[in-house]
C-alpha cells in the first residue's frame, strides 16, 4: 500500500482549496469501537457538504474512496485501507432539527440517540428504537438499522447524496430499496443527510418506550465492552445468537476476541484483539453455525481493507458443504 504522504503528493494542488482536514497513514483502531485494524493511506473529513462536493470532484476515479461512520459496525483489516477514507464531520454534518410537528431532518454524522432524544423534546413518536443503536444516521440510512421491532426504513421520507462526481442526489424512500439491514441503493452514493417522519405521540409515552430501550440493552447486551453490536443478521425464521449458541460458540474466544458469553451474537475485544482475531473468529462461528445448523450467517458488522499477508481469513475458513 502506497504511504499517504506519497498519495497527497500525487493529488498536489488539486486539495489546495479543501477545507476540510485530511490526514495520511490515519490510524483506524482510534476511530473503530473494536479499537483494532490498520491504517488508512489518508483520512478525510469535510468541513460541510460544499466541502465534500468539491473533494469529489478534485480527486480521481482511480484512487479508492471508503465512507465510514462513527465506527460502531466496522471491522478494519490489519493490512489497512487503501485510497481515502472519508468519515463525515460532527461539525458539517451532525446537526438535527425538528422541520414540522411529525419531520426531523438529521445529518448524517449525527449519533442515532441524539435523533431519539430530539423527538422526545419534540413529541414524535416512532423513534424510541433509535435510542438503542450505536451508530450514527448515516449507517442507519445504509443499513436500514433496526431495533425493537422497527427499522429505519419505516421513518424516511428522502435521503439527500453526492456521487463520485460530487452531484447532488435526493432519493425516495422507495428508490432507497430497503430490506433487512440493507439498501440497494447504490454503493457509490455518500448519504449527507435524511428527512425522517414520525407521528405525534405523547412524551411520557415516548419516555417511556426509550427507557423499555435502554433497560433491554443494559440486561442483555455487553455494551460497554469494545464491541460492533450485532455481529450477524437472523436468518429466516430464527435468530442468530440461537443458531451461535446451538453450535456451541457462546464465549469462545481466539486470541483477543470472544462471542460474548453475555449475548453470543456480540463479538467484543476483551482487550488486545487484532482485526485478523475478530474476523477469524467470526468466520469461525460461521463454519461451526454452517456444520450444525446448515445455516449461513450473514456478517451484519461491515469488514473493510486488505488483510496482512499471511493473514488471511477465508469465508467459513473455506469449509465446503
Amino acid at each position: 500500500m502506497i504511504r499517504g504522504e506519497a498519495l497527497l503528493a500525487r493529488l498536489g494542488d488539486r486539495l489546495k482549496d479543501i477545507r476540510g482536514r485530511i490526514t495520511p497513514n490515519a490510524e483506524m483502531d482510534k476511530i473503530t469501537w473494536f479499537q483494532a485494524g490498520g491504517p488508512a493511506e489518508a483520512l478525510y473529513q469535510p468541513a460541510d457538504e460544499q466541502d465534500l462536493a468539491a473533494f469529489l470532484k478534485a480527486v480521481p476515479e482511480d484512487i479508492p474512496l471508503t465512507v465510514v461512520g462513527i465506527g460502531s459496525n466496522l471491522l478494519v483489516r490489519e493490512g489497512g485501507i487503501p485510497g481515502i477514507v472519508i468519515r463525515l464531520s460532527a461539525k458539517g454534518f451532525g446537526e438535527a432539527k425538528v422541520i414540522s410537528p411529525v419531520r426531523i431532518s438529521a445529518g448524517a454524522a449525527i449519533p442515532d440517540k441524539r435523533v431519539a432524544a430530539l423527538a422526545l423534546d419534540a413529541g414524535i413518536g416512532g423513534f424510541h428504537f433509535y435510542h438503542g443503536i450505536p451508530g450514527g444516521i448515516g449507517g442507519a440510512l445504509r443499513m436500514n438499522a433496526g431495533a425493537n421491532g422497527v427499522e429505519t426504513r419505516e421513518r424516511v421520507v428522502e435521503v439527500r447524496a453526492l456521487d463520485r462526481k460530487g452531484d447532488v442526489h435526493t432519493l425516495s424512500n422507495a428508490e432507497m430499496g430497503y430490506a433487512y439491514r440493507h439498501s440497494s441503493a447504490s454503493s457509490g452514493l455518500i448519504f449527507v443527510s435524511a428527512v425522517f417522519e414520525g407521528y405525534p405521540e405523547q412524551k411520557d409515552k415516548i419516555k417511556t418506550d426509550m427507557d423499555a430501550v435502554q433497560h433491554h440493552r443494559e440486561t442483555v447486551q455487553p455494551i460497554r465492552e469494545k464491541t460492533g453490536g450485532s455481529t450477524f443478521k437472523n436468518p429466516e425464521g430464527t435468530s442468530a445468537w440461537k443458531e451461535i449458541d446451538k453450535a456451541g460458540c457462546r464465549g469462545l474466544m481466539i486470541g483477543g476476541a470472544q462471542m460474548s458469553p453475555m449475548h453470543c451474537n456480540f463479538m467484543i475485544n476483551t482487550g488486545n484483539a487484532t482485526g485478523y482475531d475478530l474476523e477469524y473468529l467470526g468466520e469461525t462461528v460461521r463454519a461451526r453455525v454452517l456444520e450444525t445448523s446448515g445455516i449461513r450467517l450473514q456478517w451484519e458488522i461491515k469488514r473493510i481493507g486488505l488483510f496482512k499477508q499471511g493473514r488471511e481469513v477465508q469465508e467459513f475458513l473455506g469449509l465446503l458443504l
